[in-house]
Parts: structure tokens; sequence; C-alpha cells
């Protein structure tokens, strides 16, 4: 599977972006997509993900109420909206597919390229 990431910017503190995670190749069919960001000097670091079905998902604690995981299934495309982003959301965003389709695991199997988010104060 091949994942395409997009929709990064340069955006100021509250404002809004929406990832999305367009996969080639395959469907998400039985897998979980996840998102993580790297911040320079950082670790890569879990942010969301969902399953294939949109039935479950999981976020790191440092976005919930301000980030939503989706999946349109039809577009082959998860999306990641995030709201009332804060300078220390910088970072850049990669999507990936954990083949064991569990949200719970955040261990993804296979990555794609990322997208760069920077907010500034």
């Amino acid at each position: 599977v091949q994942l395409q990431a997009s929709g990064g910017g340069l955006v100021q503190a509250g404002d809004s972006l929406r990832l999305s995670c367009a996969a080639s190749g395959r469907t998400f069919s039985g897998y979980a997509v996840d998102w993580f960001r790297q911040a320079p000097g950082r670790e890569r670091e879990f942010v969301a993900a969902i399953n294939w079905s949109g039935s479950r998902n999981s976020y790191a604690d440092s976005v919930k109420e301000r980030f939503t995981i989706s999946i349109d299934s039809a577009k082959n495309t998860v999306y990641l909206q995030m709201n009332s982003l804060k300078p220390e959301d910088t970072g850049v965003y990669f999507c990936a597919v954990d083949s064991s389709g569990l949200v719970s695991r955040r261990s993804p199997s296979y990555w794609g390229q990322g997208t760069q988010v920077t907010v500034s104060s």
C-alpha cells in the first residue's frame, strides 16, 4: 500500500487544518490508519488512529477535544481535522497503516511521506 499525506501548511495559533491520507495499491480494509508527528529534535509521537470501518478511534491526550480522525472508505482516504492549533502542534505529520487493524497497537507496518504543519504564535 502506498500512502500520500497532504494538507499541511503554515497557520496561526487557533486556526484549523485538515490533513488527508490517500491510499493506493489497496484499500484500507482490515487495517488501522494512524497519524504520527515529529517535531524538530523530538521523537516521532502518536497522534490519532482509526480502524478501517471507522467504528473505533484513539487519540493522544495532547490532541483530544481538538483533533478528529475520520475515514472515507469510498475515497480510500483518512482525514485528520485539526482545530484550535497550538505552536506545540508544529511538526511533520505522517500517516501510516497498521495491518493488525487495532487502533490501540500504535505500531504501523507501512508509512507514508510526511506533510509539514507549522503553527505560529
